[in-house]
C-alpha cells in the first residue's frame, strides 16, 4: 500500500492489501499519465483489485477483473502501479463506498486486524489491492535452474557507495527499502524500486499511443493496420505490450503480429506469428509463452541469409488476418542497407494503416519512413517509382504482390506516419542494453519448456525424469532449415536438439526403415517445439519432449531442426544428474566441422545495468 505523504506505515502481515490514495485531476486526461500514487517494483506477485482501479502496463484493473499475474524481472524495466481516478457518480454516499471497500476485503478473506488498519486510512479516492505471493509451473521451472535462481530479485547496482557530509554511509537509488512496509511486499515476493527503472513515456509516444487508441476504438476508416518500426533496443515491444494493454481496455481482443523473428514475444526465437491477444500480458516475453493462432518456424534469429522465405513466411502468415480486429505488428531492428530495403518491401507486402517510427532525434539510425520516400525508394525484391528492383524473383512471385483488385500500384502506400522520440536511458544502443539478446532469446525457450512441468506438482521435475512421446521415422518427415546435412550425418544432427513441429499437407511415403528426408524447407504450420531426448536407431524411433497438446500432435508430420539451440543450462544444470552427463564431454576432435564448446555467454559488456546471468 502507498500511504499518503506523511503518514505513519505500520506493520502488515503478508496477506495484508496495500492501498493507493490519490486526488484525481479535476478533468481526467485521455491518455496514460503518472498520477501522484504508484509503486515501482521488482519480483513478481499476483494482484488484485478489491476497490478503486490501479493501471499497469497500460493495462486498468478494476474490482471486476479477475486476479493478473505481476512479474518484473531485472532484465526488463520495472512495473509500476499506478492509482487511477475513481469513475463512479458524484453523487454517491461516501458510507456506501466504505461499506463496498468492507464487503470487498472480507470477500477476500482479509484478517481483520488488516481491515482495520485499511479502513482507518480509507478514502474514496484511493485504490485497494490485494498483493498475494505468485507461484506458478513456469516459475518454479525457471527459479529452479542456477543460473536463473534469482531472476526475479534486483540487482544491486556496483557503484561506490555514496557518502553522507558527516561521512556516514547513505542509501543508494537501487538499493532494497527496509522498512516495515518493504518487508511486507519482500514477503510477497517484491522488493519497491526506483520510479526511474520503471517505464519512462516521452511525449511523442503519449501522442502517438492517443492516436492509436483513438483510431482502433472509432475505425472511421476500417480496421486499422499499425506496423511499428526501429532499431534494436529502441523500445519497439515495451511500446506493443503498451500499446494493446491498452486497446484492450476498449476491445475484447487484438491481433499481434510478430516478424522479429530475434526477439519474439509470445513464442520460442526464430517464428513468425499471428496471435489473438484477449488477456493484458504484465510481464516479459518468457513469461507468456502460449500457442499463436498462425505460427511459421523460420529456424533462424537472422533472415539476412535467406530473405526470400522470410518474405514467403511473412506472407503466409499474414494471409490468416480476418481484418476484424486492429493489428499490431512488430518488425526486426535490421534497418541499416538491404535491412531498411526489406522493410520497404514489407510496408507495400502489409498495407499498413499506421507505421509507428521509432527513433531517437537525430535519426541516426534510419531516414524517417514517409509514404512519399516510401513509394520513391527501391524496396529488395519491389520497385520504387522510375527505379529497377533490388532482386530478381521469379515471375510468380511478383506477380503475388500486387494488390488484389489489381487496381492500385502496391509501391505507392498510403498510411500515416507517427514519429516516436523514446527518451529512456540507452535508448537506440543496443550493446548497452540490460541483457544480451542471445539470453533472452534462451529465456524464451526456458520459459516454453516450464509448461512441461505439472501445475499441480509443487516440486520441480528435471527435463530428463519425464516421459516422451515415440515417434517412428516412417510418421514424420525431416528437414534441416539453416545448413546442409549429409543424409548419413542427419540424425547426429537431429539427436538432442531443438526441433518445430509442424504440419505439411503433403502425405509422408516412407519407403525404407531410414527417416523420411525432404529436399526443401516447406513453409508450412508449426504446432509447437520440442526436444529429441534420443533417437532409437533399432527400433527407428525419436524420443521427442514436448508440451504440446496430443491431440495437436496427432496432425504433426514433420519435423523441422533450425539454427536454434537449447540452452545450456538445460545439459548441464538439471538436478539429479548422476555420472556423465548426456550430449556433453570433453573428449572431442575440434577439427570436425561445426564442432565447438559450451561457451559461456559473457560476451556483453558488464555495466552497473546489466543482469547478471551465466548460462555455462
Amino acid at each position: 500500500m502507498v500511504p499518503p505523504a506523511g503518514a505513519q506505515r505500520p506493520a502488515r502481515s503478508r496477506s495484508a492489501p496495500r492501498r493507493l490514495r490519490l486526488t484525481p485531476p479535476r478533468f481526467p486526461p485521455p491518455l496514460p499519465a503518472p498520477f501522484p500514487q504508484a509503486l515501482t517494483f521488482s519480483g513478481k506477485c499476483r494482484l488484485t483489485c478489491l476497490y478503486g482501479a490501479v493501471r499497469v502496463l497500460g493495462f486498468a484493473v478494476g474490482p471486476h477483473q479477475p486476479p493478473l499475474p505481476l512479474l518484473s524481472p531485472p532484465t526488463h524495466c520495472a512495473l509500476s502501479l499506478e492509482a487511477l481516478p475513481a469513475a463512479r457518480a458524484s453523487h454517491a454516499d461516501p458510507r456506501q463506498l466504505r461499506t463496498a471497500a468492507r464487503s470487498a476485503l472480507r470477500a477476500h478473506r482479509v484478517r481483520r486486524q488488516a481491515r482495520v488498519k485499511v479502513m482507518a486510512r480509507f478514502s474514496p479516492e484511493c485504490a485497494v489491492v490485494l498483493l498475494e505471493h505468485l507461484d506458478t509451473a513456469v516459475t518454479r521451472f525457471l527459479l529452479s535452474l542456477p543460473p536463473l535462481c534469482r531472476l526475479f530479485e534486483p540487482q544491486v547496482s556496483r557503484a561506490p557507495t555514496p557518502r553522507r557530509p558527516d561521512g556516514r554511509r547513505a542509501q543508494r537509488e537501487d538499493e532494497p527499502d527496509v522498512t516495515a512496509e518493504a518487508a511486507v511486499l519482500a514477503a510477497v515476493g517484491i522488493v519497491p524500486c526506483s520510479p526511474e527503472r520503471g517505464l519512462l513515456l516521452s511525449d511523442s509516444t503519449l501522442r502517438a499511443l492517443q492516436e492509436l487508441v483513438r483510431v482502433c476504438c472509432v475505425e472511421d476508416e476500417g480496421v486499422p493496420v499499425i506496423m511499428v518500426c526501429g532499431p534494436k533496443s529502441i523500445g519497439k515491444s515495451t511500446f506493443n505490450r503498451y500499446l494493446i494493454n491498452l486497446l484492450l481496455n476498449h476491445l475484447p481482443s487484438v491481433e499481434y503480429m510478430e516478424c522479429d523473428i530475434g526477439q519474439t514475444e509470445f513464442t520460442p526465437p526464430g517464428c513468425v506469428s499471428l496471435s489473438n491477444v484477449t488477456e493484458p500480458f504484465l510481464g516479459p516475453p518468457f513469461t507468456h509463452q502460449r500457442t499463436p493462432r498462425k505460427m511459421v518456424y523460420y529456424g533462424q534469429t537472422s533472415c539476412e541469409q535467406d530473405t526470400e522465405r522470410y518474405i514467403d513466411v511473412v506472407k503466409y502468415v499474414f494471409s490468416s488476418y480476418r481484418k476484424e480486429v486492429p493489428l499490431v505488428i512488430n518488425t526486426m531492428g535490421w534497418v541499416k542497407g538491404e535491412g531498411l530495403l526489406l522493410l520497404t518491401d514489407m510496408i507495400r507486402l502489409l498495407s499498413p494503416t499506421h507505421v509507428v517510427q521509432m527513433d531517437v532525434y537525430d535519426w541516426k539510425a534510419m531516414a524517417p519512413l514517409t509514404p512519399e520516400n516510401v513509394h520513391l525508394a527501391p524496396g529488395l525484391y519491389t520497385k520504387g517509382k522510375q527505379q529497377a528492383k533490388g532482386k530478381r524473383m521469379d515471375l510468380s512471385a511478383a506477380e503475388s504482390w500486387k494488390c488484389s483488385e489489381g487496381e492500385e500500384d502496391a509501391s505507392a502506400p498510403e498510411y500515416k506516419l507517427l514519429y516516436v522520440h523514446p527518451e529512456f536511458p540507452r535508448a537506440g544502443a543496443a550493446g548497452e542494453a540490460r541483457v544480451h539478446s542471445s539470453i533472452l532469446r534462451d529465456m524464451s525457450i526456458l520459459g516454453y519448456l516450464g509448461q512441461l512441468q505439472p501445475p499441480d506438482v509443487a516440486s520441480v521435475l528435471p527435463l530428463h525424469s519425464l516421459v516422451p512421446y515415440q515417434v517412428p521415422f516412417s510418421a514424420v518427415a525431416l528437414r534441416v532449415i539453416h545448413t546442409d546435412v549429409a543424409p548419413t550425418n542427419i540424425m547426429y544432427a537431429v539427436n538432442a536438439s531443438w526441433v518445430g513441429l509442424c504440419r505439411i499437407p503433403d502425405e509422408i511415403r516412407c519407403q525404407t526403415a531410414g527417416p523420411v528426408l525432404l529436399t526443401q524447407t516447406p513453409i508450412c504450420d508449426c504446432l509447437g517445439f520440442g526436444i529429441v531426448r534420443g533417437v532409437d536407431m533399432e527400433k527407428h524411433l525419436y524420443h521427442i519432449l514436448t508440451p504440446v497438446p496430443p491431440e495437436n500432435l496427432r496432425t504433426v508430420n514433420c519435423l523441422l531442426l533450425g539454427n536454434i539451440a537449447i540452452p545450456n543450462c538445460i545439459f548441464v544444470s538439471q538436478e539429479g544428474i548422476e555420472g556423465e552427463i548426456p550430449y556433453v564431454t570433453s573428449d572431442y576432435n575440434y577439427s570436425i566441422l561445426g564442432s565447438g564448446k559450451l561457451r559461456k555467454k559473457k560476451h556483453f559488456k558488464k555495466r552497473e545495468h546489466t543482469f547478471q546471468c551465466d548460462y555455462t
